[in-house]
């Protein structure tokens, strides 16, 4: 519980000047007493949360005025202690080096007891707003973060409810959603360090790997006859499955609760993780780096990951096969940086293969070294 500043403290070698400022300030405030610069440190270190003014004598015996701002600043009573100096012997160096230290007036002897009141309670209450707007930003800022941490535990709940329900429909292992995800943050690493022109942020990259889970999510909407099908798909049951990266967005119009970050990385992965880079791709034919860089990313690694898995409507691919298809633009084609860092990842691709087929996947990521 913070202590009331009701106090203040008047430094001054002349107990002629400490008797005037006491007579002026102690009905409206505790006043506290010193006569040189080292009693004066003394009580900033007893009773600073509760001095909300400090008259300073620029010479005092010990410790000048000077010295004992200097500690202030050290200390960091400063930003929570205004100090008015007084001085009948300043000069021009001496004033603007007591406002180099944070000095909020300099007043010089004799003063006029009015004009030294209000212009410390001008000070005194300008402090005090200062003190109560950081305490409200601090309040704001805690309110926003928990607000945060709700939000991001609620997306983390939804987008591993619907990516579960598409496992389920499409009868694919949970370890697919777990390998894009994981595969995501991978290629998102190298990214981040070979082509740091995208400014992606750690918080950014987190939002982008969770979002990645929800990349199918559109194949809820597609038939079990075609999504199910163990064999090639005709032309129309192709033109309806490529359907599922609209339908997808469809659905996460429906969850929305609001514009955000989260939600554009969702929507933009599920739409256009089909896109390719020569404009080949569906729905829309985006090409370059019109599809947004989190889609090329998902987009890549999706292609990897149903090569090397077994689906119903095909047997594996050996990690080196799926490597050389990728390259070889069999998949369709991808941006030069994504190809470079997929070629840079083939290591630690290769490493996964082997870790997933064993080890829990949220282990996997702990045991090989991805670049930071």
């Amino acid at each position: 519980m913070e202590i009331e500043r009701n106090a203040i403290l008047i430094a001054d070698d002349a107990e002629i000047n400490r008797d005037l400022l006491k007579l002026i300030f102690e009905q409206q405030f505790k006043v506290y007493e010193a006569a040189d610069g080292e009693q004066t440190i003394r009580l900033l270190d007893e009773h600073h949360d509760e001095i909300s003014m400090l008259f300073l004598d620029l010479i005092m015996p010990v410790k000048t005025g000077l010295d004992v701002m200097e500690y202030m600043q050290q200390n960091n009573y400063m930003d929570t202690i205004p100090v008015i100096m007084i001085t009948g012997e300043a000069t021009a160096e001496t004033d603007l080096k007591a406002y180099e230290y944070g000095a909020s007036d300099i007043i010089y002897k004799p003063f006029e007891a009015k004009i030294i009141m209000r212009r410390a309670l001008n000070i005194i209450e300008l402090f005090e707003s200062k003190r109560n707007m950081e305490k409200q930003l601090e309040k704001r800022t805690k309110q926003l973060m928990a607000s945060r941490e709700k939000l991001e535990k609620s997306n983390e709940f939804l987008v591993n409810a619907l990516s579960s329900v598409v496992e389920f429909r499409s009868l694919e292992s949970g370890e697919h959603i777990k390998r894009v995800r994981y595969f995501t943050r991978i290629f998102l690493s190298y990214l981040n360090k070979y082509y740091p022109e995208y400014g992606l942020t750690k918080e950014q990259i987190d939002l982008i790997v969770n979002a990645s889970a929800l990349h199918d999510i559109g194949k809820i909407a597609i038939p079990d006859s075609i999504l199910l099908k163990p064999a090639r798909l005709t032309e129309e049951e192709y033109e309806e499955m490529k359907k599922h990266t609209t339908y997808g967005c469809e659905i996460l119009e429906n969850f929305r609760q609001e514009d955000s970050e989260f939600y554009r990385y969702c929507y933009d992965i599920c739409r256009y993780h089909h896109e390719r880079y020569d404009g080949n791709g569906y729905p829309d034919g985006l090409s370059g780096e019109d599809i947004p860089i989190w889609a090329q990313v998902v987009s890549i690694v999706d292609v990897y990951d149903a090569l090397v898995s077994k689906r119903v409507y095909k047997t594996p691919y050996a990690t080196d096969e799926a490597i050389r298809m990728i390259n070889d633009g069999e998949c369709g084609v991808f941006s030069p940086k994504i190809l470079d860092c997929f070629n840079m990842a083939t290591d630690i691709l290769f490493a996964s293969s082997e870790a997933f087929s064993y080890v829990d996947s949220n282990m996997v990521e702990n045991s090989i070294n991805i670049p930071t």
